[in-house]
């Protein structure tokens, strides 16, 4: 029989009516032949719960504490479903991060997995039992319990599927599934049958929040296809496949998304191995509540200039975090917290045309772009937090047919 792996996040776990719910759905797919695991995330406001409690004993909490703090609401998650399933008739077994095999990095609140070693999992499955995982947890390889940041289950159901040889994983949502942009700003956005592990990452980094983005990495970087389908649908069906490669013919422009949560930090420097000695600095004895930057670059050799990028979504204390940082690099320059959009396409980033079309798009919010950026399948616009979403309103209706 293959192995299934299933990842449901908060709002379809919401609460004990969708826990039995997931439940039922677990039910139907094991009937079908599968052997499943489910990695679930805390129960709705669970988290933010948990981080607002922290906050009434400190703005800035121990990073450490607060991930024993925060590994609670899986556990609770993990153990009722288990139980759910028994009272189906079907045995189940409730594993933590940590007895499940995920090994981090010892970064707190943001940690990395390193290496995954399912043992008890797969002991589990060969006894016939469905296995629950608690998600967004491990434990490093300092035996330190770690966290692996906001949206870190779909991490934990990528990383099991390629540790156990999985068919597949699905990861199970409120939404159905990936569309070409947030049908929240935008009405019309549709539907996508199928995107590349590739367009997927640059569209999660950019703002889209179906998938997480470490996760999209680990699946492309281990081969593991992903279904992106809803919790309340039929096991099996509907949804976005994310894979390595697509066929046919494709459209110019795959789909819009849009941030609000970036800083950057730039130092000038004499050379570029002094920029690149700088910018380890950075990830390098971070305090209580501060995060390692999401990307890095280098530009010149003598001199040159080191530039870092952070999102600040899963800081704690966001204002605080921007203070400390500036405050240890007084000699460096902080741009203001800024948005960014992201339209991607199989060569959206090496067409003249293609960029002249996306700048036309943004009309008078050409003045207010703080950079342009392209890459291969990417291009990307720095703008004030206030014109995201108008210039994602607009460059999808530009840029993406509306059927």
């Amino acid at each position: 029989m293959d192995i299934v792996v299933q990842k449901y996040g908060g709002s379809s776990v919401a609460d004990v009516e969708h826990i039995e719910r997931v439940a039922d759905r677990m039910v139907q797919t094991i009937e079908g032949g599968d052997r499943v695991v489910a990695v679930v995330s805390a129960m709705g406001n669970t988290t933010n719960e948990l981080l607002e409690l922290s906050r009434q004993i400190t703005a800035t909490p121990a990073a450490r504490e607060l991930d024993m703090l925060l590994t609670v609401g899986e556990r609770i998650t993990m153990a009722l479903l288990s139980m759910a399933l028994h009272a189906r008739g079907h045995e189940a077994v409730s594993f933590t991060g940590s007895m499940s095999g995920i090994i981090t990095n010892a970064s707190h609140t943001g940690a990395r997995v390193v290496e995954v070693r399912p043992f008890r999992v797969q002991d589990a499955l060969d006894e016939g039992k469905v296995v629950i995982v608690a998600g967004f947890q491990g434990v490093s390889y300092r035996r330190e319990i770690t966290t692996l940041g906001r949206g870190g289950s779909d991490t934990t159901a990528i990383a099991l599927a390629a540790a156990l040889g999985a068919r597949h994983c699905e990861i199970c949502s409120d939404v159905d599934g990936v569309y070409t942009t947030d049908p929240r700003v935008v009405s019309d956005a549709r539907l996508l049958d199928a995107i590349t592990h590739d367009e997927m990452l640059d569209l999660s980094e950019g703002g889209a929040r179906v998938l997480h983005s470490a996760a999209i990495d680990y699946a492309r970087r281990h081969g593991i296809a992903i279904y992106a389908r809803s919790t309340f649908g039929q096991p099996e069906t509907g949804g976005t496949i994310v894979r390595v490669d697509l066929d046919g013919a494709r459209p110019e422009v795959t789909a819009v998304a849009g941030r609000k949560d970036r800083v950057a930090i730039r130092r000038n420097t004499s050379s570029a191995s002094e920029a690149l000695v700088w910018l380890h600095g950075l990830s390098e004895g971070l305090g209580d509540g501060d995060v390692a930057p999401v990307r890095t670059a280098v530009t010149g050799t003598e001199p040159a200039v080191a530039e870092a990028l952070y999102e600040l979504e899963n800081v704690p204390d966001p204002e605080g975090f921007v203070e400390r940082l500036q405050g240890r690099h007084a000699d460096a320059v902080m741009s203001p917290v800024h948005g960014v959009v992201v339209v991607v396409g199989p060569d959206v980033g090496t067409s003249a045309s293609f960029s002249a079309a996306a700048w036309s798009a943004l009309g008078d919010l050409q003045g207010e772009a703080l950079g342009f950026e392209t890459r291969p399948r990417t291009v990307e616009i720095r703008l004030p937090t206030a014109a995201v979403d108008e210039a994602v309103r607009r460059l999808h209706a530009a840029l993406i047919p509306s059927s």
